[in-house]
């Protein structure tokens, strides 16, 4: 059950650098736009809030990696938590699909860590 933690926390990480690449780099690319359904005009004039949004998903990356490779379960779920609460407030505030992107996997990731 161990492998199966593991390998979900790292799946939530890795989907936290996707996130901060669409939001980094991609943001006003037709990927980027379609990721989050925005108009050329919106993605150019919020491109610079986008990015400190993507820095942000970053650490949340980098906090889930930095558990795992310590092997620190405290962290791993301070990070998962983290991760859920951001996806709940993205849910009710911007877009229901963050619930399903963002809080589904750091809870299913949470309760195997649990588990393990």
């Amino acid at each position: 059950m161990h492998a199966v933690a593991s390998l979900l926390v790292a799946l939530v990480g890795l989907i936290h650098v996707y996130i901060l690449v669409l939001e980094m780099f991609w943001w006003t690319t037709p990927k980027g736009r379609k990721a989050f359904g925005l108009t050329p005009e919106f993605a150019q004039a919020s491109k610079v809030l986008a990015a400190n949004q993507g820095l942000y998903n970053g650490f949340l990356a980098a906090g889930l990696f930095w558990g795992l490779l310590r092997a620190d379960v405290p962290t791993q779920g301070f990070f998962l938590g983290c991760v859920f609460v951001a996806g709940l407030y993205g849910a009710a505030t911007a877009s229901r699909k963050i619930l399903f992107i963002q809080s589904l996997p750091a809870a299913l990731a949470g309760l195997a860590l649990a588990l393990a």
